[in-house]
């Protein structure tokens, strides 16, 4: 690989990529609303506006008024999102917006890194970043209302500078400790930034001194994360890192092969897929040359990668996996900008033209596709969950006590009734028998439950004697064979 260069990114090209992130995302929100209505493509968008309107109108860190918790896995976009309702914002415009911002600060970074570590890419229009704002899963994520695109940010922004070998690594563990407050797997980025620091040719004394600055850095977020969560709920993570572990418990006794193949079909559904040539040759090469940089960053990868698929399954086209993808499409373009100098024969630049096209025409494919696909999964969480949420507000008595899975809709648009989270995110204390219906049916009894709302298939043994007084009956809801979310009035004790 070439030396580290000095090309910045112009004026020019960082307007391109500004306008390119504000017209993708557009294209992406206005779609959903033609398609059906704007929204979301997933119901924990609202938990984290739900907590966001809390901060800004109550000033509490809760779900329910009142009821402060650990429910949000990403504080950081939770605080994000609560400037939009500072400043009276529609939270539809104000989530598109931070995505938006998000994808173009990311198309930056990426360009601007591949600049410095490929001196012939010296192109006006920043191609670097442009794949990055057409990848369609992080298309996707940026008008999701989900933390997805910060995350990825963050982290790459880290391994990028690991990249570059900056020497500037208190702020790499600033960075680190804020990629937890994004989202608690932001930790991993230790791992890779450590070892690097030990594989440096310095002194144990220059050593010791990098190592300090990065633990300081990291530090200096890292407890006061660890405090926020533990005077919310009384442990030092957020209640979605234990309700997952259990909700998913029976994904992580799945055969190796089966999570590797899920993993593969979520990963390489994209622009990932014309790069992974690119990616194998770079790891190729950096392991002949010892770049340890290349190699840590691959290796980080790859272990976030099978950590969160050993754990969790990977659901909503990998959404947990996504953070990856920009330093994975920046791996493969660095290897293709140190190919294409080299290429002479006719055979050759008929090669590189072809497989540039390629490139972008499979881009642009996926990306459209992704345009159907989102607007889809909107229509979806608005006939489900949110016209259910907004039922269950115009006709429940004041004094019911709801128990739900999908929690995020109704806490934003009813707001007014008390909630048993079924997914244990607000709260904690079913999440040792969340899969037991029988300790759940006695704990809902116990609590004197009301009313469940629930899709009919999911929770059978809790319904069976229930009456149901409503289901919905949305234009695009029943696309799932769980069937259309209900809502069940629960017998008298």
């Amino acid at each position: 690989m070439n030396s580290i260069g000095t090309n910045n990114i112009s004026r020019k090209s960082l307007i391109i990529l500004a306008a390119f992130a504000l017209l993708g995302t557009a294209i992406y929100a206005l779609s959903a609303a033609w398609f059906y209505r704007p929204g979301f493509p997933l119901d924990d968008a609202w938990i984290h506006l739900t907590y966001a309107r809390n901060l800004a109108t109550l000033q509490q860190w809760s779900f329910i008024s009142g009821q402060n918790s650990a429910g949000s896995t990403s504080p950081l976009w939770t605080f994000l999102l609560s400037l939009g309702f500072f400043l009276n914002l529609s939270p539809y415009f104000w989530a598109y917006c931070l995505g938006g911002l998000m994808l173009f600060l990311l198309a930056w970074r990426v360009d601007f890194t591949l600049r410095q570590l490929q001196p012939a890419y010296t192109t006006r229009i920043p191609w670097a970043g442009l794949v990055i704002i057409f990848e369609w899963h992080l298309a996707w994520a940026s008008v999701s209302g989900m933390e997805v695109v910060l995350h990825a940010l963050v982290v790459t922004t880290v391994l990028s500078m690991l990249l570059l070998n900056s020497s500037q690594f208190l702020l790499m563990g600033i960075l680190t400790g804020l990629s937890v407050w994004a989202r608690p797997d932001g930790l991993t980025l230790l791992a890779p930034l450590g070892l690097f620091v030990l594989l440096q040719p310095v002194s144990f004394r220059k050593k010791t001194n990098m190592l300090m600055r990065l633990g300081l850095g990291f530090l200096a977020f890292f407890i006061p994360y660890l405090l926020f969560n533990f005077l919310l709920s009384g442990t030092p993570w957020p209640n979605t890192f234990y309700a997952k572990q259990a909700e998913y418990a029976e994904w992580q006794t799945e055969p190796f092969y089966e999570k590797l193949w899920v993993l593969l079909q979520q990963f390489f559904s994209g622009s990932t897929l014309v790069f992974l040539p690119g990616v194998i040759l770079l790891l190729l090469k950096s392991l002949k040359q010892r770049h340890w940089a290349i190699l840590l960053s691959f290796a980080w990868l790859a272990g976030y990668a099978w950590l969160y698929v050993s754990r969790l399954r990977l659901y909503q086209y990998g959404r947990y996996i996504m953070p990856i993808i920009p330093i994975f499409l920046l791996l493969g373009q660095t290897y293709i900008l140190g190919w294409l100098p080299q290429v002479r024969t006719r055979w050759q630049r008929r090669l590189r033209f072809s497989w540039l096209t390629f490139i972008l025409l499979f881009g642009l494919l996926f990306w459209a596709v992704g345009i159907r696909t989102f607007s889809e999964n909107v229509a979806w969480i608005e006939s489900e969950m949110v016209q259910t949420a907004r039922w269950a507000a115009d006709n429940l008595p004041p004094d019911a006590l709801i128990a739900a899975h999908d929690i995020g809709a109704l806490g934003y648009f009813d707001g007014q009734h008390q909630i048993v989270d079924l997914a244990g995110l607000i709260s904690p204390e079913i999440i040792p028998f969340m899969l037991q219906e029988d300790k759940l049916l006695a704990y809902l009894t116990q609590r004197h439950v009301t009313h469940i709302i629930a899709f009919p298939y999911w929770y059978p043994e809790l319904t069976q004697n229930c009456e149901m007084i409503y289901q919905t009956d949305g234009r695009y809801a029943n696309l799932d064979d769980l069937g259309d979310m209900a809502v069940y009035l629960c017998p008298k004790p």
